[in-house]
């Protein structure tokens, strides 16, 4: 990993902040400019390759033969899931205006 340097700038920002939020107060410039150099200074991780995944290749290795056959014929058929998805359109209800009540 590596460190990503902010510029002076920045670093003057952050202790002018870092400055403030302590309460301003005297002698104390060359701390807070360490303290905002270490907070801008976040490490820069490099982008690493996904590699396949160890454990579902060794789960597979491991089961019998014989097992691992009569799981996969006994899976449903994915146009049966895909056919309860889909549904018929029906008619709205209707619903009876309830009749005003009568006035006297």
């Amino acid at each position: 990993m590596s460190k990503s340097s902010p510029d002076e700038a920045q670093i003057s920002e952050a202790a002018y902040f870092i400055w403030l939020a302590e309460g301003k107060p005297e002698g104390r410039d060359e701390v807070h400019w360490q303290m905002a150099i270490e907070a801008l200074s976040v490490p820069v991780k490099k982008p690493r390759k996904k590699a396949a995944p160890k454990k579902a290749a060794t789960k597979t290795a491991t089961k019998p033969a014989s097992k691992a056959a009569a799981k996969t014929a006994t899976t449903k058929p994915a146009t049966k899931t895909a056919a309860k998805k889909t549904t018929t359109a029906r008619k709205p209800r209707t619903t009876k205006a309830k009749a005003a009540p009568k006035a006297e």
